[in-house]
């Protein structure tokens, strides 16, 4: 059988599949046994198991359920919501006000969650109601809380950068490095952002309040926003200086975030059985797509599907920058179907030889892959980002959301631009770290 049917055969099951519902790692374990019976029949079904296993017996994925552990302990013993608070006063006095805070908020909690999802709602059930009450136009408010959740998959800890580690053997601590500085950039232009915007249309938002802060009311915000700062930097300047390796760090931080909440007298019986319900979930569906992608990945390869394909786009000669933009085209549109992870896993296997062959250093084009999945989470039919505000907004249409996410979504593929002209902008701090 010619790699072209294989490749046939394998789009049409899995556009077939998805279209009738079957969810994405179930089409992708489906496809990946029928096209290895296709190719070998029966002969090759007992190497699955050693492809499942080989996949799932890794330490770096260890970090997964830690990091997952982490942000569910902070989310759910009230620890965020004092977090909020804090920010709100310290930044209260900028223009865009609470917009600000969420920028704000979602960039600290982004480096405890490690969702992008998890992120958007944390943050928004808490500001959604204030920012309504204060008067705040939900265009400004539903805007910053989809853009802002972008921040949790980019800013370290990341679980897509652990699983995107683990599938192309590239450095994880590297990645989570390389995550900071473009995730601390792309949160100062979301709030300089705002900040224009709220000068422009002063009717977004609440003239800034002038009153100046009490001693007292500084104090007490540092004491709500400071111990989850402390958190975020014992676990990342842990890594950066070569203390605990990424999967140590997922440990430290997850008890770290359980020490924290007993300290404020938040963490009971059933806010850690509720965490920990939410952990296996999360990291049980986690695990089993990228189980089955990689079942995917084997048909491919034992078709030829892969080098197939490789060799096509070499053949085109395109230039590295015009097959980005290409890349980042076939992203988009993905991720209006379907959702990051499962984007990634679908994929880079199979365009793997063609990122090496294009010169992509790979901790670089994994940033690169995340922005393109953040892109994914703000674009409609199926953006998480938009669908968890949504959840949460009351009666608000969809399009209403996307339409209100829609500059953020630009700024993302302006920052993949600049990302792709200034690489060091992703590279330099990996490339000091102990």
């Amino acid at each position: 059988m010619s790699w072209e049917v294989a490749f046939a055969i394998y789009g049409a099951l899995l556009f077939a599949l998805l279209f009738f519902g079957v969810a994405i790692g179930s089409v992708m374990g489906f496809v990946g046994i029928v096209g290895v019976t296709l190719v070998g029949g029966s002969r090759f079904w007992p190497t699955l198991g050693d492809i499942v296993w080989n996949t799932l017996d890794s330490f770096t994925l260890a970090a997964v359920p830690l990091f997952v552990f982490m942000g569910e302990i902070i989310a759910r013993s009230g620890v965020s919501a004092r977090l909020y608070s804090g920010l709100t006063t310290l930044i209260g006095r900028v223009r865009g006000g609470l917009a600000q805070s969420n920028i704000a908020g979602c960039a600290i909690f982004a480096a405890i969650s490690g969702s992008s999802t998890a992120t958007a709602m944390t943050i928004g059930v808490i500001a959604l109601p204030e920012m309504r009450k204060r008067g705040y136009s939900d265009t400004l408010n539903l805007g910053s809380l989809t853009g802002g959740g972008c921040l949790g998959i980019l800013i370290p800890p990341s679980i897509p950068l652990v699983i995107y580690a683990s599938s192309v053997q590239a450095p994880l601590i590297d990645l989570f490095m390389a995550g900071v500085v473009p995730g601390l950039l792309l949160a100062a232009v979301f709030m300089g952002y705002i900040w224009v915007r709220t000068w422009l249309n002063p009717a977004l938002a609440p003239r800034p309040d002038s009153e100046p802060r009490s001693g007292r009311d500084v104090a007490r915000a540092l004491g709500d926003c400071g111990p989850v700062i402390l958190l975020v930097l014992a676990v990342i300047g842990g890594m950066y200086f070569g203390i605990v390796t990424p999967t140590e760090a997922g440990g430290l931080g997850a008890l770290l975030a359980v020490l924290l909440s007993l300290q404020s007298r938040t963490l009971s019986i059933a806010v850690l059985s509720e965490a920990l319900k939410s952990t296996v979930m999360t990291t049980t569906v986690v695990l089993f797509i990228m189980m089955n992608s990689q079942v995917l990945s084997y048909a491919l390869t034992l078709s030829g599907v892969g080098r197939a394909l490789a060799e096509g786009i070499a053949v085109l000669d395109l230039s590295p920058f015009v097959f980005f933009l290409c890349l980042m085209a076939l992203f988009t549109v993905l991720g209006m179907f379907i959702d990051g992870i499962s984007m990634m896993l679908l994929t880079v296997p199979v365009l793997l030889p063609a990122i090496l062959g294009a010169g992509f250093d790979l901790v670089w084009f994994g940033i690169a892959m995340v922005l393109f999945m953040e892109l994914g989470q703000l674009t409609p039919p199926m953006g998480l980002n938009l669908f968890a505000i949504q959840s949460i907004a009351g009666k608000v249409s969809l399009e209403k959301i996307a339409y209100s996410s829609l500059p953020y979504a630009l700024i993302i593929v302006a920052f993949c631009l600049l990302i792709y002209a200034v690489p060091e902008i992703v590279l330099w701090l990996p490339h000091t770290a102990g």
